[in-house]
């Protein structure tokens, strides 16, 4: 659904939306209500108090709500029952063992954040988060202490990726629309978003962990249930680590020829209808790729649980857990959506483009403003891009990239109760909704002001190149 005209002035709306959040945070924290329900109502409630013509109110919840579960649940169902999978076998179990006696009790953390940032490279934020999951849980659970130890460090890694390299759609988006060349936008972003992980995700989960304890949630963990018969089974014998790692590679590999064609379609390097590279690109596609994925992992795992029915009866029992996330995920991406809809972004960005202030702090705060208005990381990096477009007109490449870092930076910060990946966070790590703000907020926070506080650094060096 297309963005309507604004129906109030930029401040009736800010004071609309901000009224919104607060009743959601009071409807969640305070009274309790389920998040479901809660965000189901406020985005009804918000949509008719910011203009939205009343026949037009359910287009715009179900569309937000609609495209959020279409990217959403095939990626959060078909993760999860690889990772339970993974996890009933001993699968996640030897590659949690192997990465520790790599690296260490203490380095573990540092061990999953550096894996992240790797398999990041290529892989959206929640498919990678959802990957990811079982090997978190299962180091988490083996060391004990507060489960944000090992969480942020891996989660924060995919966003620093997803938020600032290409061929990721939010950076390759706007560094197309700044004219920026991608490759410079690519060797300039990967050291910037270590850089910034290192400071703004890895030494700030440490301080939220020692004093924030969240207990390992038991979403992938549980008694091995295959059907009649399974109960007196002795336990499966775990797969080698290889086999695990190989296992883990064939998203990564197909996601990554989708990820890396797209790029090269775009960029005219590569013609558009050819067969082979539709055909590379449909198996890379996110989903089709974990489908491939849970099938091979059948396909190498399940004998070791029994027959086809028992491993079916672990799948099944996995998805029962996630029915709450994907719906809540759904319901965050509606009250994303209305906000985005309502106009509320729109004309908060409009009033800060004509403040005259310096082109790379404009950036980064018309990013910030469209984050928090909206949720959505890519729509605001695109918007945002798209804005100051003509001012960035001759600069060079490397000031160009260092405008859609601060553009990044700002679409990172200040994740909330309107950010669908708030609520995926909030349900895979078991915390409520007063605790994630403390922790994932602050994270996305400290992470995106690093990423800003690089670009400034970089920006008067640039000049002298």
């Amino acid at each position: 659904m297309e963005n309507l005209e604004p129906a109030y002035s930029t401040s009736v709306l800010l004071i609309i939306a901000a009224s919104a959040v607060a009743l959601l945070l009071f409807l969640v924290i305070k009274v309790r209500l389920h998040a479901f329900i809660a965000l189901v109502l406020v985005s009804l409630v918000t949509a008719v108090a910011a203009g939205i013509p009343v026949a037009q109110v359910p287009a715009a919840l179900l569309a937000g709500f609609g495209s959020t579960l279409g990217s959403v649940a095939l990626l959060v169902g078909f993760g999860v029952m690889l990772g339970r999978l993974l996890e009933v076998t001993g699968g996640a179990q030897v590659l949690a063992d192997s990465l520790i006696n790599r690296f260490g009790e203490a380095r573990a953390p540092f061990a999953l954040g550096v894996a992240a940032l790797i398999f990041g490279f290529p892989i959206f934020f929640d498919a990678g988060l959802v990957v990811f999951l079982p090997i978190i849980l299962t180091v988490a659970r083996r060391f004990g202490g507060s489960v944000l130890y090992y969480a942020l460090p891996a989660a924060g890694a995919f966003a620093a990726m997803h938020a600032i390299v290409p061929p990721h759609p939010g950076p390759v988006a706007a560094g197309t629309a700044l004219g920026a060349d991608i490759g410079v936008v690519l060797l300039v972003g990967v050291p910037i978003a270590v850089i910034a992980w290192y400071f703004g995700v890895y030494l700030v989960s440490r301080f939220l962990g020692a004093r924030i304890d969240v207990p390992v949630p038991a979403l992938l963990f549980g008694e091995i249930n295959g059907g009649p018969g399974t109960e007196d089974r002795p336990a499966p014998t775990p797969p080698s680590f290889g086999t695990v790692l190989g296992l883990l590679l064939v998203p990564l590999v197909l996601i990554s020829f989708n990820t890396v064609l797209t790029t090269l379609v775009a960029n005219g390097n590569l013609g558009e209808g050819q067969l082979w590279v539709e055909t590379l690109q449909l198996l890379g596609n996110t989903p089709i790729a974990l489908l491939i994925s849970l099938l091979v992992a059948i396909a190498v795992l399940g004998r070791r649980l029994g027959s086809l029915s028992d491993t079916m009866g672990v799948l099944d029992q996995s998805l029962g857990p996630i029915c709450s996330i994907i719906l809540i995920t759904g319901a965050g991406g509606m009250f994303g959506g209305v906000l985005r809809v309502s106009g509320i972004g729109e004309a908060l960005t409009t009033s800060l483009s004509g403040l005259g202030l310096p082109l790379l702090v404009q950036a980064f705060l018309i990013a910030t403003a469209l984050r928090v208005a909206q949720g959505s990381a890519t729509v605001a990096l695109t918007t945002t891009a798209g804005l100051i477009a003509s001012q960035a007109s001759g600069l060079d490449n490397l000031h160009l990239t260092l405008l859609v870092v601060a553009i990044a930076a700002g679409a990172t910060v200040l994740s909330h109760v309107n950010d669908s990946g708030f609520w995926l966070v909030s349900r895979f790590f078991g915390m409520d909704e007063k605790t994630t703000l403390k922790t994932w907020t602050v994270m996305e926070t400290t992470l995106g002001l690093s990423a800003f506080a690089l670009a400034a650094i970089l920006w008067p060096v640039a000049g002298l190149l």
